[in-house]
């Protein structure tokens, strides 16, 4: 505990046992204390000082008499909302002061309701502390000391999850190559076997060197670091590189891409990023996408945004794995992950990407009709000499239009559509 925390407890302490002997000396019935000039004798300024401290301390301090009843409860305690009146009101932390009374002090994480903070269920880190100085298990006051640490929590929880998914993920490539290495070894004497051989090791060492760089791109994106500095963004250039990157897969499965923009679109960000998110996008529709279909990828503006859609005709999403689909290796379908080549990061990067640029994504799916991915980043400001360049509302309607066409094209819902469920996390690879 702060250092702080435990100087407040002994003052305030100090300054309840001296006001407790000090009304004991005083003889029955006798009046308060007055001063030669009969003015009345200023407030102790230990108890006063060490009040103030717990009052202006960030964890919630509770005193606890020998019959639970609250004698003071500073105002972070208040805002938890565990305190009505003299009463503590959650179950948990009465066992907690409960159990100190048998001992000296005590620490345990106690979970809140939600209806009591106003903002979710939080969990708070608990420490009790017996003030009394009697044999054990004599009633007693007791102190408890409340920190929240829910984010803390899951942080943890998060690290332990990504951790036990990279040593799953890692395996399987790793132990490809080992096996493949020994048949290898073993079929030096056939060299169409050799071959054949090499060439899933040399498949297997990319699936690798892709899943430790995204976990590398992640990690970054998730990290503490400050982003570069945000420049001014052509939208249609991120879309020219990330359709460039993407060509060639396309191509190997007959499938074509189509692209309709609105002319003009600027946002601020990091380019590098941004045509990673988009190549992202569209990587997933590639591989989600049955062999001589169409993919479109349209652009406009909307109330200050820039959205960059990405619509397939796929396989789609089940309305119960929408709302995971951008987890970190989450895949809908576990048994495409070979096929598909795909790491489970992709889109988990898109978020991040997304989130770090004030921005988000949002999914429209239905199985067997395909998914929309829509890319939302924040417009750049327009500077007054650039007016007269902005995209009119003609332009606007037109460009609307053609995003229409194109996924109709593919066989997809009209654009209103991929705006009418908005959804939590998603994605496929």
């Amino acid at each position: 505990m702060h250092p702080l925390l435990w100087l407040a407890l002994g003052l305030l302490l100090g300054g309840v046992t001296v006001g407790l002997l000090v009304a004991r000396s005083r003889p029955v019935g006798a009046g308060p204390p007055t001063s030669p000039v009969d003015e009345p004798d200023p407030a102790p300024p230990v108890a006063v000082l060490s009040r103030r401290l717990v009052d202006l301390m960030d964890p919630a301090v509770v005193l606890l008499d020998a019959a639970d009843e609250v004698v003071l409860a500073n105002p972070s305690a208040r805002a938890l909302g565990i305190v009505r009146g003299t009463r503590l009101l959650v179950p948990g932390l009465l066992a907690i002061a409960q159990d100190v009374r048998g001992g000296s002090s005590c620490r345990a994480d106690v979970q809140l309701p939600g209806d009591l903070v106003g903002s979710g269920p939080r969990m708070v880190g608990v420490h009790g502390v017996r003030l009394g100085g009697g044999p054990a298990l004599e009633p007693g006051p007791v102190a408890l000391v409340l920190q929240d640490v829910t984010e803390a929590r899951r942080v943890e929880a998060v690290r332990r999850d990504f951790v036990a998914n990279v040593g799953h993920e890692l395996k399987t490539p790793v132990g490809a190559l080992a096996l493949l290495a020994e048949a290898t070894q073993g079929a030096a004497d056939d060299p169409e076997t050799v071959q054949r051989f090499a060439a899933r090791m040399t498949h297997e060492a990319d699936r690798l060197a892709r899943l430790v760089r995204e976990l590398i791109d992640l990690s970054r994106l998730q990290g503490a670091e400050p982003l570069p500095d945000l420049a001014p963004v052509e939208v249609s250039t991120v879309v020219a590189e990330a359709v460039d990157r993407t060509r060639l897969a396309a191509a190997a499965k007959g499938i074509d891409l189509a692209v309709g923009e609105q002319e003009g679109l600027v946002v601020r960000g990091v380019e590098a990023q941004l045509a990673t998110a988009v190549t992202n996008m569209l990587a997933n529709a590639v591989a989600y996408s049955p062999d001589a279909t169409k993919i479109a990828v349209g652009t406009r503006a909307r109330s200050g945004f820039a959205e960059i859609a990405v619509t397939d005709s796929g396989i789609g999403i089940p309305r119960a794995d929408r709302a995971r689909v951008f987890e970190r290796f989450y895949r809908v379908d576990q048994s495409r992950a070979s096929a598909t080549g795909g790491t489970g990061l992709g889109l988990a990067i898109v978020k991040h990407v997304a989130t770090n640029h004030g921005g988000s994504v949002t999914v429209w799916s239905e199985e067997g009709l395909g998914s929309t991915f829509t890319l939302r980043i924040p417009l750049a400001p327009v500077e007054p000499a650039e007016t007269t360049t902005a995209p009119t509302d003609d332009q606007a309607g037109r460009s609307v239009d053609r995003v229409a066409a194109l996924r109709a094209a593919v066989g997809a819902t009209p654009v209103g559509h991929a705006d009418a469920e908005p959804s939590s996390p998603r994605g496929r690879s």
